[in-house]
């Protein structure tokens, strides 16, 4: 059995040419908007309570934003609570199913990052603005761009909303 792969995510797995991967995808034309992590830390702590502990994560929660980490070979030393990994490198041609479970559990905004958030987490959340916009759901849902990304969220809180959490691999990235 062969594995069906879209021709977008084979081309930009192997750029032979030099260019850079998203030069495969139609350039971004919204602009997101910036959420701070310590507006996000709040969106958070409402949802899961002040508690990191296991038992307060399973309960039930209800909340109306999703955190996406798009981060792939760099994609280490955990991940902020509940977020979701989909590397920005396959992320394109997977946007309209992401908006479609985001759209049906009520999400209204969807929180992109990566480690800097200063190309694939802004670049995605482009595109996913610019989905949302071409379906007609601007009113419902928005696509934002964590500040700093998940370097600036360590450097703030250190292991705290983090799930995964390694000391050591933030300890490498300081040299």
């Amino acid at each position: 059995m062969s594995l069906h792969v879209h021709p977008n995510c084979l081309h930009m797995a192997t750029r032979s040419d030099g260019t850079p991967w998203w030069t495969a995808f139609p350039s971004p034309k919204s602009t997101p908007r910036s959420i701070s992590d310590q507006e996000v830390f709040r969106l958070l702590e409402d949802a899961l309570g002040d508690h990191n502990n296991s038992a307060e994560k399973q309960q039930h929660q209800t909340k109306d934003f999703l955190l996406v980490d798009v981060r792939r070979t760099d994609f280490n030393g955990g991940t902020i609570s509940t977020a979701i990994n989909v590397p920005a490198h396959g992320f394109y041609v997977t946007r309209g199913g992401l908006y479609a479970l985001c759209r049906q559990a009520g999400m209204k905004r969807v929180v992109f990052y990566c480690g800097q958030s200063n190309g694939r987490g802004p670049r995605c959340a482009a595109w996913m603005q610019d989905y949302i916009d071409e379906v007609g759901g601007a009113d419902e849902m928005e696509a934002l761009v964590l500040t700093g990304g998940i370097k600036g969220w360590v450097k703030e809180y250190g292991g705290k909303m983090i799930d995964g959490y390694e000391e050591e691999a933030w300890k490498e990235e300081e040299k």
